[in-house]
């Protein structure tokens, strides 16, 4: 009989989260296994040849079967289990659609928010420097970029990315911009239909959502008292 899939992340790491919250509404089997990247975990040499080659999380282990890239886990994991059709559809035109956001994501909210992330707050953690005026400014303005273009182009029409029902796509794309709580910028600020987007989010994937999003949270509560 084959074991649940072992499942390895860190809730610091934005995809980690959507996993951990997918595989939760899924229902799916798993296995948990925490790496804390702070510690550097996953640059050992035992992380590198037991668990991922790249050494990066999130990544699973299917009683054997090795997989990195958390789109990639998605729509394998997707194959594999018999999970509600909503989370990622079996029609091929409703997948597609959900895949559109998916690939879009790479270059877009995912590069965009993680790169102002980093600038605005890891960064400064490691180094005690802090980001020119002139970089934050160009990071953030390619935030802005991407976050009016989901409020303007992917939620126009429809409650939500991919549709009028929530999938996977909503919730990689929430779990990378509630980063953002961990910087001065207020996403949700002039764009009310990407927060109402986002709260439709939470409330549909509760009480995995909050429960993914309790350690940003603190550190966010945290640094605001500083």
């Amino acid at each position: 009989m084959s074991k649940p899939v072992k499942y390895y992340y860190d809730l610091l790491s934005q995809p980690s989260r959507a996993m951990l919250i997918f595989l939760k509404v899924a229902k799916i089997p798993f296995e948990s296994a925490p790496v804390a990247l702070r510690k550097a975990e996953h640059l050992t040499e035992e992380f590198k040849t037991e668990v991922n080659r790249f050494q990066k999380v999130p990544c699973i282990n299917d009683n054997g079967f090795k997989l990195s890239e958390s789109v990639a886990i998605v729509r394998y994991l997707a194959s594999k289990h018999n999970i509600p059709d909503n989370w990622y559809p079996t029609d091929a035109k409703k997948q597609a659609q959900v895949d559109e956001y998916l690939e879009w994501q790479h270059n877009n909210t995912r590069i965009s928010c993680a790169l102002y992330f980093q600038l605005l707050w890891l960064k400064p953690l490691m180094t005690g420097k802090k980001p020119t005026p002139e970089a934050v400014a160009e990071h953030q303005k390619r935030v802005e970029d991407t976050l009016n273009v989901i409020e303007n182009v992917w939620l126009a029409k429809t409650p939500f990315l991919a549709g009028n029902e929530v999938t996977v796509a909503d919730i990689w794309a929430a779990c990378e911009i509630e980063q953002l709580i961990l910087t001065p910028y207020d996403f949700r600020k002039g764009r009310p239909r990407l927060s109402a987007w986002m709260d439709k989010v939470r409330a549909a994937t509760n009480p995995h959502y909050d429960e993914a999003h309790q350690i940003l949270k603190r550190i966010s509560e945290k640094t605001a008292k500083l």
